[in-house]
């Protein structure tokens, strides 16, 4: 997994476990509240963090997709920033063609725990999408 990845999903749920539990939902049955304290330094393998992280209700009040500016080419150089991230994290190159439109390669999905072939069939837009930020205000 690439350094930048792996960082952000590390802080992500860093952050996540270092903000103590309110409510004892939040606390995975039979197991006691083990939240950190805010500063203590939290070591655990990534997919262990990912599934301590608490579950919420949806609510989709007031989000509109196009309120959120879509992919650009910061550097102007032809390749949108998905593209220049897809290319970056892929475990096998995608082919490029014109106008930096990507075919083939292979991804692996922490999440998903599964390899993905193509990049049609990743969303990797943000690690949590955009949807998904805004019902956790």
């Amino acid at each position: 997994m690439p350094a930048i990845t792996r960082t952000a999903v590390l802080l992500t749920a860093a952050v996540a476990l270092a903000i103590p539990a309110a409510t004892a939902h939040a606390t995975p049955a039979g197991s006691p509240d083990t939240a950190p304290r805010v500063g203590e330094t939290v070591t655990k393998p990534l997919m262990a963090a990912l599934k301590a992280l608490p579950v919420r209700e949806e609510d989709r009040t007031g989000y509109q997709r196009t309120s959120f500016k879509h992919w650009v080419d910061a550097d102007k150089e032809g390749c949108s920033t998905r593209a220049e991230v897809l290319k970056a994290e892929a475990l096998t190159a995608p082919k490029q063609s014109a106008k930096c439109k990507l075919s083939g390669g292979r991804w692996f999905s922490e999440y998903d725990d599964r390899y993905v072939e193509g990049p049609s069939g990743l969303d990797i837009d943000h690690r949590v999408p955009l949807a998904e930020s805004w019902d956790s205000k």
